[in-house]
């Protein structure tokens, strides 16, 4: 089935994500803060921090379920992940804390998911998969440094989200399975 398919229906914007914990977000607030002083763009609010895995793009609500049924299975490894540097990427225009290496039960999970979502038509990803959290949109170039303060952050599980814009900007909330 292609993504061609879901055209006239109600859809919704995904995308699966490493969604961090209140304890994450403050463990990231203050290595965040200083990376991002002299950083020229608009912040990202904290709310809105996260690791994509897989995007989904515009879903059609009706196939929610089917998908949310067809990623359940997938186990996550419990894995660790150090981000250690600020870096620019210039076609999105963003600021990004990034990691240096990317552990392989993160790096299965990530293709595990890309299987599922192929199944939906989800068209695979161009690029290799580099974990980041966007901390700044709307960035000035400005040469990749690294953090005073690098975070270790371990995850054990992932989430299905929804992007929502209003007059506010763009939110993101996990989809309950």
């Amino acid at each position: 089935m292609s993504a061609i398919d879901y055209a006239n229906m109600d859809d919704k914007r995904l995308f699966f994500a490493l969604w961090p914990s209140e304890r994450q977000r403050e463990a990231l607030r203050d290595p965040v803060k200083s990376a991002v002083s002299n950083v020229e763009g608009q912040a990202v609010h904290r709310g809105n921090w996260h690791v994509t895995l897989v995007f989904v793009g515009q879903f059609p609500e009706q196939k929610i379920p089917a998908l949310q049924e067809a990623t359940a299975a997938i186990e996550v490894e419990p894995f660790r992940l150090r981000f250690d540097r600020l870096d620019y990427w210039a076609r999105p225009k963003i600021a990004c804390l990034l990691s240096a290496t990317v552990p392989p039960e993160l790096a299965a999970l990530a293709s595990r998911l890309q299987a599922a979502t192929a199944e939906f038509g989800v068209p695979p990803e161009e690029h290799v998969y580099r974990p980041h959290i966007t901390v700044a949109r709307h960035a000035r170039s400005f040469l990749a440094e690294p953090l005073a303060q690098p975070v270790m952050l371990e995850w054990a599980g992932f989430e299905l989200m929804e992007s929502v814009s209003s007059s506010n900007g763009v939110q993101y909330y996990p989809l309950k399975q």
